[in-house]
């Protein structure tokens, strides 16, 4: 097996796993505000609805079905913990783009001779405790959740 070199490494490892992290981060973000979203509007527009009485044609319908919308927002938001993923996984990509600016800039951590490794070993660190959190999630969720 071949070793890379510093410079390998920040392409073909650093850079993958920040452009993963950052885009994950990003989609989680994306869904948890629209179903967020969702849930506001559907808020709102029923006490409108029931303001109106029976002058909107199929009102108590509607209400019910803004009522559902709300209720499967919230669940789908809880079970595919968009929030804490956006925040996780931005966090990540965050830590990941300090430490290569560090290692790029040759500061310490990585102002001595051996810096390739210590850069190589925080990195995988970082990678590996945000494994360690997804795999805690997932063993923690109640049986038949699907967690992954």
């Amino acid at each position: 097996m071949q070793q890379m070199n510093d410079s390998e490494y920040v392409e073909q490892r650093l850079e993958d796993q920040i452009t993963w992290y950052s885009t994950e981060s990003s989609r989680c973000k994306v869904r948890y505000r629209g179903l967020r979203l969702a849930e506001i509007v559907a808020a709102a527009i029923i006490p409108l609805l029931s303001g109106m009485g029976g002058s909107v044609p199929y009102g108590n319908w509607i209400i019910g079905a803004l009522g559902m919308l709300i209720a499967i927002s919230a669940a789908t938001g809880s079970l595919f913990k968009y929030h804490e993923n956006w925040i996780q996984y931005r966090a990540t990509s965050e830590a990941l783009k300090h430490e290569k600016f560090l290692f790029l800039g040759r500061s310490a951590p990585y102002d001595g001779e051996h810096c390739f490794p210590v850069l190589v070993q925080r990195v995988e660190q970082l990678i590996s405790k945000e494994n360690s959190n997804w795999t805690v999630a997932v063993k923690s969720e109640p049986k038949g959740t699907g967690g992954g």
